[in-house]
């Protein structure tokens, strides 16, 4: 074919003032993009995975600081309504924030609190004494302002006696025990061992029901006369409660003293406690773990206590005319 002759215009290329995407850069860095082409495994990006898991460490440490954390029971002092073995979440937020909230007690010892709030009657709380930096689980027996004094093993709260009714009594575990400063946790209550109509033994100690003021009821066992049974009556400072355990003749509590220099072998809380030294409110028993639990994951399974997950930990609460028929139920 020949060429066109003639006038005929010649047509320029058409171009346009859009600009040209630039290569697209590969963000793991050039070296990581030849290796790919290489068939070589990509170097690890080993700052980019520390800042991950610290990250993911701040994140867990603020959870257990403001929201909840779990906790292990080590003592007896709480039986029967907390067991040794027992693992439950207390949530950190309904007396407010204060030094104790931070995980590991990180924050010097204070009386400052945020949004702050006064725990119930009943309340089941994490405390810290006033002489070390460790934990205590204890009940709630008297708010700021009460007066408390003890006369035979019975609360006396504002000049009355706190209701104390006999139940029938609880039964503890005789075998498979933890251990508790090596010795089996439940070995005090040894002369209440009975043989039960299946042939198996328990321990079956002297059990009551106490109901504080807004109906808040729980058991507890007192089975001794011993010197914490009776104290003058006392008044609650403001910002303060009054802490005892349910297991009465077994609990270093507000009744003892702590350690000081005048108490070097105290080991309590040393009278009311400051509400900017509780650390929470228990709530629930997630799981429970008997004395065959060991190190070794596969011996959790047997030595679950299986009817004591997601136990409730908040107090039954009772209005008088129940309690009425309780009392008269038992008569």
């Amino acid at each position: 074919m020949t060429p066109p002759t003639g006038n005929a215009p010649i047509v320029p290329p058409v171009t346009t003032d859009a600009a040209h995407p630039a290569p697209e850069q590969d963000p793991r860095g050039p070296d990581a993009k030849h290796a790919s082409r290489r068939g070589e495994k990509e170097p690890v990006n080993w700052l980019h995975e520390i800042r991950g898991l610290v990250l993911m460490l701040l994140g867990v440490l603020a959870f257990h600081t403001l929201i909840a954390k779990p906790f292990y029971i080590p003592s007896a002092s709480m039986v029967p309504n907390l067991l040794v073995g027992d693992r439950l979440i207390v949530s950190k937020y309904p007396y407010g924030w204060s030094w104790v909230s931070a995980s590991f007690h990180a924050l010097p010892r204070d009386d400052w609190r945020i949004a702050p709030s006064t725990p119930e009657y009943g309340d089941i709380v994490i405390a810290v004494p006033p002489d070390r930096a460790e934990d205590y689980i204890k009940r709630v027996v008297a708010l700021p302002g009460d007066t408390i004094a003890m006369v035979d093993g019975q609360i006396i709260l504002n000049g009355e006696a706190v209701p104390q009714e006999q139940e029938p009594p609880v039964q503890l575990a005789t075998e498979n025990q933890n251990d508790c400063g090596g010795i089996p946790c439940n070995s005090a209550f040894e002369q209440y061992r009975v043989r039960l109509a299946d042939g198996s033994e328990a321990f079956e100690p002297p059990t009551y029901r106490e109901t504080l003021p807004n109906g808040a009821s729980y058991q507890i066992i007192d089975h001794l006369d011993q010197p914490l049974d009776n104290f003058e009556a006392i008044t609650v400072p403001d910002g303060h409660v009054f802490l005892m355990g349910d297991n009465r003749d077994h609990s270093a509590d507000s009744r003892a003293d702590a350690r000081t220099l005048e108490t070097p072998y105290g080991n309590g809380l040393g009278g009311p406690v400051p509400i900017a030294n509780i650390g929470g409110r228990a709530e629930i028993v997630t799981f429970s773990l008997d004395g065959t639990a060991s190190w070794n994951p596969l011996t959790w399974f047997t030595a679950m206590r299986g009817e004591r997950a997601w136990t409730s930990l908040r107090p039954e609460l009772r209005s008088e005319p129940q309690a009425e028929e309780a009392r008269g139920q038992r008569d």
